[in-house]
């Protein structure tokens, strides 16, 4: 079995952040672990508190994560400071980690704001060198391009700046304007439209979480970068259309929409009251 490390802050909701991410790792068929940033506490209308890790712990996550059960992909998530960053990228670099997916988490779906102005300059110096892709959001894409993002053609353009800039992949998800909810890759040798359509769904709370996680799921199994996107958009799409409804504001998708066995059932059936019977029957 492949085995991902999520690098992010906890959701005491459980719809985005390392919660999100291990779902969807699970529903890939990969083995999931985590390294938490942050405790959060909020819910689906919004963040009420943010208590970040010590440097220093989060360095021996990560370390005994890759001492043990290491890694074949990598999604990093909410950071919030400067001193952060760069312990994660120094053990990276120690581990020589591979298929690393960054998502900028800058402000969550709620509005909060989710990065310091400080961290900004950092992640863009320490964790975008690393990446194999990153995944921006248009409010994202903005604020580390400077241009406005308003139409396909300024998508586009922002999308090549950023990847000159940076020197990586990006993934521009289109999500917040236009008729449709496509997203653009950008790499050294194509630029390629994932194209989706857009679902009436307002209960979008962890979806960029959600894509980066099953990007990077993708990689760790083997999959090239444009089939590892294209794959994770689709399975986004499906936990959109699947249409949970939880909380009373942008809920949590449904994680586990194409997941089948004795164990995932909606609710009690009759015909399995005890669940012995399945282990008596032998299956």
């Amino acid at each position: 079995m492949k085995k991902v490390l999520t690098i992010a802050g906890s959701d005491s909701s459980g719809g985005a952040g390392i919660q999100a991410d291990l779902k969807t790792m699970l529903a890939h068929g990969v083995f999931g672990m985590s390294a938490v940033t942050a405790l959060t506490a909020q819910n689906t209308t919004g963040v009420r508190m943010v208590q970040e890790a010590a440097p220093e712990f989060l360095a021996a996550e990560i370390d005994a994560v890759f001492e043990d059960i290491r890694p074949d992909a990598v999604k990093i998530g909410m950071v919030s400071s400067a001193a952060l960053i760069r312990v994660i990228a120094e053990r990276l670099r120690a581990h020589e980690a591979e298929h690393i997916v960054v998502d900028p988490v800058m402000v969550a779906t709620s509005g909060a704001k989710l990065l310091q102005d400080s961290a900004s300059l950092a992640l863009q110096q320490e964790l975008f060198p690393l990446a194999e892709v990153i995944t921006p959001n248009i409010p994202e894409l903005s604020a580390l391009t400077g241009l406005t993002v308003d139409s396909r053609e300024t998508m586009v353009q922002a999308a090549r700046s950023l990847h000159a800039a940076a020197g990586v992949s990006v993934l521009a998800k289109g999500g917040h304007f236009g008729e449709d909810a496509s997203d653009l890759l950008v790499t050294a040798d194509e630029e390629k439209w994932f194209a989706a359509p857009r679902i009436d769904n307002p209960n979008t709370h962890g979806t960029g979480c959600t894509l980066s996680s099953a990007i990077a799921s993708n990689l760790a199994k083997g999959f090239p970068l444009t089939e590892a996107v294209g794959l994770a958009k689709s399975y986004l799409t499906g936990a959109l259309l699947s249409g949970l409804n939880l909380g009373k504001g942008s809920g949590p998708l449904n994680h586990g929409w194409a997941l089948q066995g004795d164990f995932f059932m909606v609710e009690k059936m009759p015909e399995r009251d005890k669940m012995e019977t399945i282990f008596l029957e032998g299956r």
